[in-house]
């Protein structure tokens, strides 16, 4: 009889459970239909990049942009050094490439050979 007991009262709690959630499976089911167009709109518009159809250079400049700015605030936040360490390491290596762009624009023509000087 013990046995039983708690066999009707396993029953009972799964069937409360399941009336519970009945409403949470249509919404999830929508849920998921949406997931599934999204995915889909995803997938056929990275086709067409791929194969070079419906891409603008403004559109990848964007993206690129934002991914590094992702990439950076992630590195900032995740980084072992404190912030101002941070600030002036990656002031620093700016100015660091800053020079080295302003050297190569300000420097002399090109000889013929494609190298410095006239060697």
């Amino acid at each position: 009889m013990r046995g039983n007991t708690r066999n009707n009262l396993l029953k009972v709690l799964l069937g409360a459970g399941l009336y519970m959630l009945d409403p949470m499976r249509e919404r999830f089911s929508d849920r998921l239909d949406d997931l599934s167009e999204r995915a889909h709109d995803t997938y056929e518009s990275a086709l067409d990049r791929l194969r070079g159809r419906r891409t603008s250079s403004w559109n990848s400049a964007m993206w690129a942009l934002l991914g590094v700015g992702v990439g950076v605030g992630v590195g900032m936040l995740l980084a072992p050094a404190s912030g101002e360490e941070t600030r002036s390491t990656l002031s620093d290596k700016a100015q660091e490439v800053g020079g080295r762009v302003r050297g190569r624009f300000s420097s002399g023509p090109k000889s013929p050979t494609g190298t410095y000087g006239g060697v």
